[in-house]
């Protein structure tokens, strides 16, 4: 039983039971319950109930105030209720991506693939151990530990639809276990040889008429987009189908229907739709090899990463793995055999130049995959989501790649990778040149990209404070337009905190939220701001930012944990209008720009923007007191909190 399994259990249970909850969302500091029928909530037990801080009922929800740690009890209401098979659990509020349609393109591949990067760099680290086995002799025929350690770091790849089943569902605001049926589905193991016999039957057609096909590598083992499209229409299946389903028979009906019909639409429109542009790809590359060499090696080196990532690589595989044993050599891939290098150097740069600690420890253990050509942890956990490396990657592969096709670099076997493909470029002859013209491009790949990536800027793409900054007043810039903090709050130890905000300050009890007004959640003071900006009232650590930046928590150096909750019930927003500029974990300091928020965006919604600051630690504390009224500018003195 967990920590607050008890606790949970009591409160679904006085909610009226799980069979009355439709929906259940969480804040910063309650649960918000959407009930079936109010009156079955027992509210005076609730409220007296040790671990509920109070109860409120607000905007057609049933609110279960518990405090900081209310995701840990989110969770485990989810698990008591059942709710995480079939609720609408939103704890992602907010991350819907914006901007054009790269950007989100961009966004949401990042979003879906973060979760997964550790296991996924650490399987591609896996498969350059079984390389260099390979390298020395073992293979599936003699070693059984070769066996075993190919199966750990290749299986991972093998079902990618299935593991990105789950981060793709959360995305996507779907049931977990349905988008793992749907991906089962697509990648079931008998498929291929089936299809196959369907097809020299003449029974691949459905109803005699659609077509029945796979994507050109035979199966959808390893592959990204089918699954990213299928998790996104069965999102709007599924939830199509939970709002016409009664109740009583929805827990199978709404599951049944997402997977009946989004598996054969995946099947019968992906399929085909993979395979024209595959044929397209395959008949428009082999025109532009009989033109011309090098273009094509250009061709390919900058597009191949871009290829990989919708699987329509598969359009030159084939041809290169038939040319091999048919003729016992091929060009085909040789423009593609060198972009991993590419994002070797430019993940070294940015290793070097990036700020952001966060990035540094992700882009460690994809740069050792990239250098055994495994590049999506590369790709989808750094280069992509900031986007210049990404180009720099590729235009350097571009040029790399018209190289390696100038020179006629020639592979005489398949499947090496990274730094175990060059044994393939030895012509069985004798003759090395090809060998040794890779090499030397492999080396020039990695000193082009990294020193191209040296010299241009690398994005931020957490938006935390700088690894290991240390503790510094703020600049002008960090702080503008607010004015300058005084040098009397800037004591680390001090118990006088600063004005995170610029307006008007507003007592706790005229707060217009009964959770804050009352004190329930500790001592503080309010501020109706006219800047939409929160800069650290001390130095500090983000202890809680919520992934909608509508609530930031603080722990201050002087102990006092202090919690920023931009406006009244603004979680609703789903972050429309607010901006984060750090990350939970971060070290901050007096005076640090950390939240920007649309003042207007808000009120236009019909949302205060009266923003609560509370010392949510109040009881390790004599006193909080305030030390301003009237208006206030962000950096003069506010609360005094002493021991």
């Amino acid at each position: 039983m967990g920590k607050y399994t008890e606790l949970a259990q009591d409160i679904v249970a006085h909610v009226g039971g799980k069979e009355n909850i439709t929906d259940l969302k969480h804040c910063v500091t309650r649960l918000r319950f959407y009930l079936k029928d109010e009156s079955k909530a027992d509210t005076d037990y609730l409220k007296a109930r040790d671990g509920v801080v109070t109860v409120v009922k607000a905007g057609g929800q049933y609110q279960v105030v518990i405090g900081n740690h209310v995701p840990d009890v989110y969770a485990e209401v989810v698990k008591v209720a059942g709710l995480s098979g079939g609720g609408s659990l939103d704890i992602d509020e907010g991350d819907v991506p914006k901007g054009n349609l790269f950007d989100r393109f961009v966004a949401l591949i990042s979003g879906v693939f973060q979760p997964i990067l550790g296991a996924l760099a650490a399987s591609g680290i896996i498969k350059g151990v079984v390389a260099v086995m390979g390298a020395m002799g073992l293979n599936a025929t003699n070693s059984a530990l070769y066996v075993i350690l190919n199966a750990a770091g290749d299986g991972f790849m093998q079902f990618l639809p299935i593991i990105l089943a789950v981060p793709a569902a959360r995305k996507f605001k779907m049931s977990e276990f349905t988008a793992l049926a749907i991906a089962a589905g697509l990648v079931y193991p008998t498929l291929p040889a089936t299809v196959t016999a369907l097809k020299e039957a003449g029974l691949d057609k459905v109803f005699g008429v659609i077509p029945f096909a796979l994507p050109t590598s035979g199966s959808y083992l390893s592959t990204v987009m089918p699954i990213l499209l299928a998790i996104w229409v069965a999102s709007h299946i599924e939830k199509f189908m939970r709002k016409v389903t009664p109740d009583v028979i929805k827990l199978f009906v709404v599951p049944f229907v997402t997977i009946i019909v989004t598996v054969p639409l995946t099947f019968l429109l992906v399929g085909p739709i993979a395979n024209a542009l595959s044929d397209a790809l395959q008949s428009g590359f082999s025109a532009v090899q009989n033109f011309s060499p090098i273009v094509y090696g250009a061709l390919v080196g900058a597009t191949w990463q871009v290829l990989v990532m919708f699987g329509l690589h598969w359009a030159l595989v084939p041809l290169a793995i038939m040319s091999v044993a048919t003729y016992g050599y091929s060009t085909v891939l040789t423009a593609a055999l060198l972009p991993n290098f590419t994002q070797t150097g430019v993940l070294a740069a940015i290793m070097l130049k990036t700020k952001e600690q966060k990035v540094k420890s992700i882009a460690m253990p994809a740069f050792i995959s990239s250098i055994f050509g495994v590049t999506e942890p590369a790709i989808y956990g750094v280069t992509l989501p900031m986007k210049i490396p990404f180009y720099i990657s590729c235009a350097v592969s571009a040029v790399v790649g018209a190289i390696m096709m100038a020179f006629n670099v020639t592979s005489y076997a398949s499947g090496g990778m990274g730094i175990f493909l060059f044994p393939a470029l030895i012509n069985p002859n004798g003759d090395m040149s090809g060998l040794w013209v890779a090499v030397l491009c492999a080396i020039g790949a990695i000193i082009a990209s990294f020193a191209i990536q040296m010299g241009a800027p690398v994005p931020t793409l957490f938006g935390g404070a700088p690894a290991e900054a240390p503790v510094k007043k703020p600049s002008a810039e960090a702080v503008a337009p607010v004015a300058a903090v005084e040098a009397s709050s800037t004591i680390t130890e001090s118990p006088i905190l600063a004005s995170p905000l610029t307006g008007d300050v507003v007592a706790l009890a005229d707060v217009k939220d009964p959770v804050f007004s009352s004190g329930a959640m500790g001592q503080g003071i309010a501020i109706e701001p006219s800047i939409g900006q929160v800069v650290a009232p001390a130095n500090a650590t983000v202890s809680l930012l919520f992934p909608t930046n509508h609530a930031i928590g603080l722990q201050l150096d002087n102990g006092a944990e202090l919690l920023i909750h931009i406006g009244m019930d603004t979680v609703e927003l789903e972050g429309k209008g607010f901006t984060a500029h750090v990350q939970q974990g971060d070290r901050v300091s007096l005076g640090q720009k950390l939240v920007s928020f649309d003042i207007e965006a808000i009120k236009a919604a019909g949302f205060p923007v009266t923003t609560p600051i509370i010392v949510t630690n109040t009881a390790d504390f004599a006193s909080v007191t305030a030390t301003k009224s009237g208006a206030v500018v962000a950096g003069d003195d506010l609360l005094e909190v002493l021991k």
